[in-house]
């Protein structure tokens, strides 16, 4: 006996449940089968940036889309996911990435997101606390935050109220095209069927896109997360630091409870076969003096907790996303390297829509796992042999 339904997706992370929520509301048929809890990974453990600012032009029509649903996130799943409309503010410490902020402004200006770019004095008086190396700010006014560990369960919930069917606990270890849809096997037997398979397991994501001939440089990566105690509440957008060198890439925002969420700077190492990352102390001491570097207000702060996760990433530090190449029915999301959190809704609704009518206004060609076969065609070759019925 096995169980059926339109749709299986593949993983419940942001865009896993984000996709069965919004194919509830097209009336789809949904299992969902997570290998642990939902949100458990990449999508619990991330900054929580609902940042559309500093996205490749191509991604905006989803993140836009995403947008709208952070806004209405209370009215749609009926729980607080703790979305703050809080503005988003990108600061960079070189000329060249000052004259890249306008550049982008007025490109990002054409897919619908509008961006302040302040320099110098003008900055310094909207954000006085700013260290005097920083050159310039990026502002987007609409963006926001919220929090990862709420989020993906929450839609997960919703979605079950409308009807899909969340296993949680439950590893896929094979995917086969059949006779009418799709087989899927968990690692302890259990059978489900369906017409359409969306995969967006995150780090595990390319064991199974192996398995249809599709193998990816997919690498796990562990963000390196921190709060301090809570102090009082000041820093009223989120921000971070825009450049070309890692070390000073770091992003923070402040939670209404009044503590401070860091991030950024080198990832960590992180392993798909045991779940686990971590983050590395030198890591930690580097980013707090990045901290100073752009607030120098932060010295005091304690640190009281940090944290990681198993993040997914590709060389291009573009997602896959949409159907496969080699398969009909089945599709594809991940690989958003380190970039899902906001995003993720967006991808979820563009799916949904995708999956029920065939079609979607957004143009996912960028995302295509195709993109990776030039690269990897002697290996796609030789697993597809092995697969093929």
């Amino acid at each position: 006996m096995s169980e059926r339904a339109d749709v299986i997706v593949i993983g419940g992370g942001i865009v896993g449940t984000t996709t069965a929520f919004f194919l509830r509301r097209r009336q789809r048929s949904v299992i969902l089968l997570e290998r642990g809890l939902t949100g458990q990974q990449a999508s619990g453990v991330n900054f929580g940036g609902v940042r559309r600012q500093g996205r490749a032009l191509q991604q905006l029509a989803m993140s836009n889309r995403a947008l709208e649903t952070w806004r209405r996130s209370r009215d749609l799943l009926g729980e607080d996911v703790e979305f703050m409309p809080s503005g988003h503010t990108r600061v960079c410490y070189h000329a060249h990435d000052a004259d890249y902020f306008h550049r982008y402004a007025a490109d990002a200006r054409d897919h619908g997101l509008d961006l302040e770019v302040l320099d110098g004095a003008a900055m310094f008086r909207r954000y006085p606390h700013l260290g005097r190396e920083v050159l310039a700010a990026s502002v987007s006014p609409f963006d926001g935050h919220a929090n990862p560990r709420l989020a993906a369960p929450a839609f997960g919930r919703a979605a079950s109220r409308l009807g899909a069917r969340i296993v949680e606990n439950t590893e896929v270890v094979r995917v086969e095209k059949e006779a009418g849809g799709f087989r899927v096997e968990s690692a302890t037997g259990e059978i489900y069927r369906a017409e359409q398979v969306l995969i967006c397991a995150g780090a595990w994501a390319n064991t199974l896109s192996t398995q249809a001939g599709e193998p990816v440089p997919l690498v796990a990566r562990g963000p390196q997360m921190a709060v301090t105690e809570p102090v009082p509440y000041v820093f009223s957008t989120s921000m971070g630091v825009y450049t070309s060198i890692k070390k000073e890439s770091v992003y923070y925002r402040q939670v209404a409870r009044g503590n401070i969420v860091l991030g950024g700077g080198p990832p960590g190492p992180a392993d798909p076969v045991t779940r686990r990352a971590a983050v590395l102390p030198e890591n930690t001491v580097a980013q707090l003096a990045q901290f100073v570097r752009m607030v120098p207000a932060m010295r005091p702060l304690q640190v009281i907790r940090v944290w990681s996760g198993v993040e997914s990433y590709l060389p291009d530090s573009e997602p896959i996303i949409g159907p496969s190449s080699k398969v009909d029915g089945l599709f594809y999301a991940f690989g958003f390297s380190g970039s899902g959190f906001q995003i993720g809704p967006g991808v979820g609704e563009t799916l949904a829509e995708l999956l029920d009518t065939g079609s979607t206004p957004i143009d996912l060609s960028s995302f295509s796992i195709r993109r990776f076969q030039r690269t990897s065609s002697t290996q796609a070759e030789s697993v597809t042999s092995e697969t093929s019925p």
